[in-house]
């Protein structure tokens, strides 16, 4: 079994989890007018085909890395990565979820804004803004970039929600 059938079935059991937590923050409580005139008790914030990346650390990086969030970079292979999809403009929004000891939860998470992630790098090094990053390979010759989440502007804001 190939490093992306092994780390992807790993990944795909906290899906429903993940969906779960987004859930709660693309849908809200729909206003009374809303409610009285419209039957609408819930409606979908400016949702409209959101696309959203979710990628899960193993247990025990939260607490080595609590500021940090790593998009994979480079693969071995040469197939285009995440980073590379995300900088040239696909995904709304990032779930970045730790798990959790049993490893089947998830620990800690944010909810990352990809749009503020861009402008973020489009501005990097300029009017004073500098990104906290760097690089880490892995064994199998997977390249990541990790951020300092407290590296970026607040304006606009990267996160979303945190959990």
């Amino acid at each position: 079994m190939s490093y992306y059938s092994v780390n992807r079935h790993w990944s795909d059991q906290f899906l429903p989890e993940i969906k779960s937590i987004i859930g709660s923050h693309i849908i809200q409580t729909a206003p009374d007018p809303l409610d009285h005139f419209q039957a609408t008790d819930l409606l979908m914030l400016d949702a409209k085909d959101m696309r959203i990346a979710a990628r899960v650390r193993r247990h025990g990086y939260a607490d080595r890395y609590p500021h940090q969030f790593t998009i994979r970079a480079k693969l071995p292979t040469g197939a285009e990565t995440e980073l590379s999809k995300i900088v040239n403009g696909h995904g709304d929004w990032m779930f970045y979820g730790h798990a959790g000891s049993d490893g089947q939860t998830i620990l800690n998470w944010w909810l990352i804004d990809l749009r503020a992630f861009r402008a973020a790098l489009i501005r990097h090094r300029t009017a004073g803004s500098f990104l906290h990053m760097g690089d880490k390979r892995n064994a199998d010759g997977t390249c990541f970039k990790w951020f300092d989440i407290r590296s970026f502007p607040k304006e606009p804001p990267l996160v979303v929600a945190r959990g």
